[in-house]
């Protein structure tokens, strides 16, 4: 039986632009501390195939299906003022696949670059690739740059998509990066975590508070290896063209119920420290 549909007067800055939203997510949008959510979220968008396979389609749909569950993850990510979202799109893993459906792929980062930007401006959100896009076919560059330019003034999350993109080729253009500033200069000197951070492609934004991966695959998958020394990692069962708003907002319940201590421990309560 489908849920009903109603909106939430409760929550006004919330649902506002949001449209109708179901029982289940306002459920869910209760239980939500608006004050600890993550600043930064990464997702690993997994199961297209699979969820194609499911039903006896191509996995080119499943591509196709998966463009949704991204266009609500980015709005509802963007209502919510998350500082920063990167979706890992393509990775130069992902070169290995079946010609046909690489072409697939590039086609359809295109379409949905240029059908997404009126969602990114209403949305104040500002559009940027990462990964190493100089090997990347001159329309899709292109679709890219204007998409970027075309951003870069609105002033609200960060959208990353992650596209011919390795967290170890990440590390290694950082390397490179430094190697380059030094131009011969300290040549030996000792090479700082810092150094590393600051020649990231995400430099300019706090590390992933947040890791999502759908489909239950239990890896990080070259993803942000530096970023994510001390993300919380959320997997969940659903298939990416599944992973709708109530998903999303699940994730982050299960994120606010998580400690963090980096790497430290509790303070012990007062009366143990007697």
């Amino acid at each position: 039986m489908p849920h009903s549909r109603l909106h939430l007067p409760t929550l006004p800055s919330l649902a506002d632009g949001f449209g109708p939203i179901t029982a289940e997510e306002s459920d869910l949008l209760e239980k939500l501390d608006l004050s600890r959510l993550p600043r930064h979220i990464a997702v690993i968008m997994d199961g297209n195939g699979r969820w194609a396979k499911r039903r006896h389609l191509p996995r080119i749909a499943g591509h196709s299906a998966g463009t949704q569950s991204a266009r609500i993850t980015i709005e509802t990510c963007a209502r919510l003022k998350i500082e920063a979202l990167t979706l890992y799109a393509f990775s130069v893993e992902n070169w290995r696949r079946p010609k046909a459906e690489i072409e697939f792929l590039m086609q359809l980062l295109r379409e949905y670059v240029r059908k997404e930007l009126p969602l990114l401006q209403r949305n104040n959100v500002r559009m940027r690739f990462i990964g190493r896009p100089e090997e990347l076919p001159e329309a899709v560059q292109r679709e890219t740059r204007e998409a970027t330019a075309a951003t870069a003034d609105n002033s609200g999350m960060i959208l990353n998509i992650a596209v011919n993109y390795g967290g170890r080729a990440e590390i290694v253009d950082a390397l490179n990066a430094i190697v380059a500033e030094r131009n011969g200069h300290s040549a030996h000197a000792p090479i700082s975590e810092e150094q590393i951070s600051r020649n990231l492609y995400t430099s300019d934004i706090p590390d992933p508070d947040l890791l999502i991966r759908t489909s239950g695959e239990m890896r990080v998958s070259n993803f942000l290896l530096w970023q994510i020394a001390y993300a919380e990692i959320f997997v969940t069962e659903t298939l990416w063209p599944d992973f709708n708003r109530a998903r999303l907002l699940e994730s982050l319940i299960d994120f606010q119920k998580r400690e963090r201590r980096y790497g430290g421990i509790d303070a012990p309560p007062a009366s143990a420290a007697r």
